[in-house]
């Protein structure tokens, strides 16, 4: 339906914004004096009642089924739902006039770059310190100050590379800063996955309102790391240092890494030799010249600075006081986050920038000063006491009492600030039904410029209180977020990221040597893939053969995937003494959380590796790998499941693994990540068809036609069989398809022939005269098993795992972990430089 037909449709209907009500007291975005709707905000609430209130909600949906799709996550620590909870946002955008914006970029810029001096002196001369411009006890008492840093000056004498505002209106309307954010400004992936949603779900409005895109401050993003290198090189290495997926905001790092084109990088992956940072990759070590890092930067060098960090690259602090690698922001930036610093600003601006301090902090005193000390106890039930330095935050206000907060201050009063209380401005939200004002802060973005300026993001994460009346917003207290519209006053320049080619264009074949750890974690996820594909195989069968009513009969027959699940640890040793016993087990090995061998333990795992190569998956991949865990949970509604709604799950989940290797096989180029994938998958299936296999033949009724049809069934080759053979399963027909077809994608010789190719396409493989363990264990296993004779099995009426099919079997269970090994030695540790 078009804007017109819409708005026909709806001609004549209330306003979406009639039953919006402003609170008294605070300023509101939408609303002006007598209830008016604020002038930039007119274009937008015109579409919206075009729209209606059902579309609205309808295009709410959209936007969260959007994210979900997307994997767009925070993490929530000691949430009880789950650590990734799905990011909250709000479809109605955050408006904002040009006009306004522009005032606003100019205050912040200033601010930056008086943030940029500032620091600049404290890790260099110390004038201010020296003049009394800053009191020595905010410096040298600080746990930020980092001392290893004093003297390092980074390149352009740039120290602030990003910086982020918290800012909020006062009644009034005037502008305040709450917080500065120096140390790592978080949210900018959040505000770029706001717009490429809400510009989704609001396609008209957005084109009509003339929208300012945020694409030209990535490109900006771009340029100013890529300026930061000291090598000569057209193509600098920029890497994302991450602390991990337990970070809070690792998605939005993951998503920035792959929106930018940084390999995404965690401490183990980096090593330092002679004073020069190197990324470890397939082939070897290779140069890093810039560090975007999100890791707080007293945790990036366990040997200068923080020496219990396990985050951080031991040597990192030598490298970049020798200028081989530029890390972004410098380290020692969180220095400014303290909110002690902010009564201190407004002087420091006149003093260092000769100007007038362009916006204002939110009131705040320090009581490291001892009239500012003497004002906060006065009115400490007036204001709101904040720890001064970051690694004291635990000591939050709420925790004392009045009595043992008095006593706090006074013992030491340089770690306690007090600010005045804020009154946040609303903006109006949808709850599903109407609009309503929620308390609204705005977090704008600034990347430096070369020349020393600062270029400002025309948008920002909006965030909102959990609660209408919320004096705070946080997003761990359940906030949700908002897009921020900045509105042009002529034509919208359209940016890209995508650089236009110029001159003759060098074509490739592959991207970027791959990580040593993402190979890792590629080689991890095909085996968690493959585990859970075969367990849920072999518990699928326990499950049908299972019967309450039979249970001793049929226990001969099952024997062998029991057996199979309890090598594997997914089922427990000497289970199942009556059949109520039996069938407990077996749903327990599907649903049981905390075993980490059942199938929902297996799903979660494959998960987890899932998110750590989030960056290099498309969505497609990842919705079918985000799917596992949904088909093996137990009901919400805690109802004990059936032996019936097991084997529905299980269905379930063989449907969403297959579409993963669907995904991974037809859509992922035949490069390093997908290889060591399909090599993980390979070796798992091979391990658990041989372990299957084996405990197969030594069961009593190895021959029996059900036994034979379990393994026809696990091996996924029932079909095959009975087109083949016209008669009921044959001991050495079903080992002969399942152990030796090399036309079987289930055999376990074409595991192996796989894996033999693979092989050859290393990267070191052939850097030897003589062949590697790896390719010694695999040469020798594809030989014995080629030299099989399954017919032997026939031979024999009993002790058929005693013949040279069982020997070979158990000669691979050896085998292939050992291989494993080695592909692990090989390939995801070493310490070679590459020469290529």
């Amino acid at each position: 339906m078009t804007i017109s037909e819409t708005a026909e449709k709806t001609k004549g209907a209330a306003s979406i914004a009639g039953s919006y009500a402003q609170r008294a007291g605070v300023f509101d975005e939408l609303l002006g004096r007598g209830g008016v709707p604020r002038e930039h905000w007119k274009t937008l609430l015109s579409e919206l009642d075009a729209l209606g209130g059902a579309e609205l909600s309808h295009r709410s949906e959209s936007a969260n089924r959007i994210i979900l799709e997307q994997g767009i996550t925070y993490n929530v620590y000691g949430d009880p739902r789950g650590r990734e909870r799905p990011w909250q946002l709000d479809p109605i955008p955050f408006v904002l006039d040009g006009a306004e914006w522009a005032k606003l970029g100019k205050a912040l810029t200033q601010r930056a770059v008086l943030i940029n001096r500032v620091l600049a002196d404290c890790y260099g001369p110390q004038d201010l310190l020296r003049s009394g411009w800053l009191p020595p006890a905010l410096l040298f008492a600080q746990p930020e100050f980092l001392r290893p840093a004093h003297g390092i000056r980074p390149p352009g004498g740039i120290h602030l590379h990003f910086y982020a505002a918290d800012v909020a209106r006062s009644p009034d309307g005037q502008w305040w800063v709450l917080n500065d954010r120096t140390q790592i400004p978080t949210g900018s992936g959040y505000a770029l996955a706001n717009r490429l949603v809400s510009s989704r779900v609001l396609p008209e409005a957005f084109r009509n309102c003339g929208v300012q895109r945020v694409a030209g401050y990535f490109r900006q993003v771009q340029s100013t790391l890529a300026s930061l290198c000291s090598r000569r090189t057209d193509e600098p290495r920029v890497v994302m240092l991450t602390p991990g997926p337990y970070n809070e905001t690792y998605f939005e790092q993951a998503y920035l890494a792959r929106y930018l084109g940084y390999s995404l990088v965690e401490g183990q992956d980096l090593t330092v030799r002679d004073e020069r940072v190197y990324l470890k990759t397939l082939s070897g070590l290779e140069p890093v010249d810039v560090i975007l890092r999100r890791l707080d930067d007293d945790f990036c060098d366990p040997l200068e600075l923080r020496s219990d960090s396990t985050l951080g690259i031991p040597g990192l602090v030598e490298a970049v006081r020798a200028g081989n690698v530029a890390v972004a922001n410098a380290l020692g930036t969180g220095l400014l986050e303290s909110p002690a610093f902010m009564p201190f600003l407004p002087g420091l601006s006149r003093h260092v920038l000769g100007e007038e301090l362009l916006m204002p902090s939110v009131a705040t005193w320090w009581c490291g000063q001892k009239p500012a000390e003497a004002y906060v106890r006065e009115h400490s039930g007036e204001l709101e006491l904040r720890p001064a330095f970051r690694r004291h935050r635990g000591f939050a206000g709420a925790a004392w009492d009045a009595k043992d907060l008095e006593r706090q201050i006074r013992f030491a009063p340089h770690l306690w600030t007090a600010q005045e209380r804020v009154a946040l401005s609303t903006s109006p939200c949808w709850d599903g039904a109407h609009l309503s004002p929620h308390p609204t802060a705005l977090r704008v973005y600034l990347v430096a410029t070369p020349d020393g300026g600062y270029t400002v993001m025309p948008g920002g994460l909006a965030r909102l209180g959990a609660e209408s009346s919320a004096q705070f917003v946080t997003m761990q207290g359940g906030g949700a977020s908002k897009d921020t519209w900045v509105l042009s006053d002529g034509p919208v320049e359209e940016t890209t990221l995508i650089h236009p080619a110029g001159g003759v264009v060098e074509l490739r074949r592959v991207g970027n040597n791959l990580p040593s750890r993402l190979a890792d974690n590629y080689f991890w996820l095909g085996r968690y893939a493959e585990r859970a594909d075969a367990t849920g195989r072999l518990l699928r069968s326990a499950l049908l053969r299972f019967n309450p009513e039979s249970a001793g009969s049929e226990a001969p027959l099952i024997a062998p995937l029991l057996e199979t699940l309890s090598a594997q640890g997914q089922f427990p040793d000497g289970c199942g003494g009556t059949a109520d016993e039996l069938e407990a087990a077996l749903l327990a090995a599907v649903y049981d959380p905390s075993n980490p061998g059942s199938l929902r333990g297996l799903a979660d795992k494959a998960e987890q590796l899932a998110m750590l190569v989030r960056d290099r998956t498309s969505n497609d991949v990842w919705r079918a790998l985000s799917g596992f865990n949904e088909c093996v949970s137990a009901s919400p509604d805690g109802t004990e499941p059936l032996a019936t709604d097991a084997i529905a799950g299980i269905n379930r989940l063989l449907l969403q693994v297959a579409s993963f290797y669907g995904l991974s096989r037809e859509n992922m180029t035949r490069a390093q990540g997908w290889r060591f994938l399909d090599m993980g998958m390979r070796i798992e299936r091979a391990l658990y068809l041989a372990t299957f296999l084996s405990h197969a033949l030594r069961a009593e009724m190895a021959d029996n036609p059900s036994v034979l049809e379990a393994v026809l069934e696990v091996a996924d080759s029932t079909i095959t069989y009975r087109s083949r053979y016209s008669l009921l399963p044959n001991l050495a027909a079903v080992y002969d398809l399942v152990l030796l077809d090399d036309t079987n994608p289930r055999s376990l010789l074409f595991q192996l022939l796989q894996l033999e190719k693979h092989f050859a396409r290393l990267p070191r493989e052939k850097q030897s005269a003589l062949p590697t363990e790896a390719q010694r264990l695999l040469v020798g296993s594809v030989a014995s098993v080629r030299l099989l004779d399954p017919r032997e099995l026939s031979e024999r009426n009993a002790g058929w795992h005693a013949g040279q099919t069982g020997v070979v079997l158990r000669d691979i269970l050896q085998n292939l972990p050992r291989l494993s090994d080695a592909i692990a030695a090989s390939y995801f540790a070493h310490s070679s430089i590459s020469r290529a």
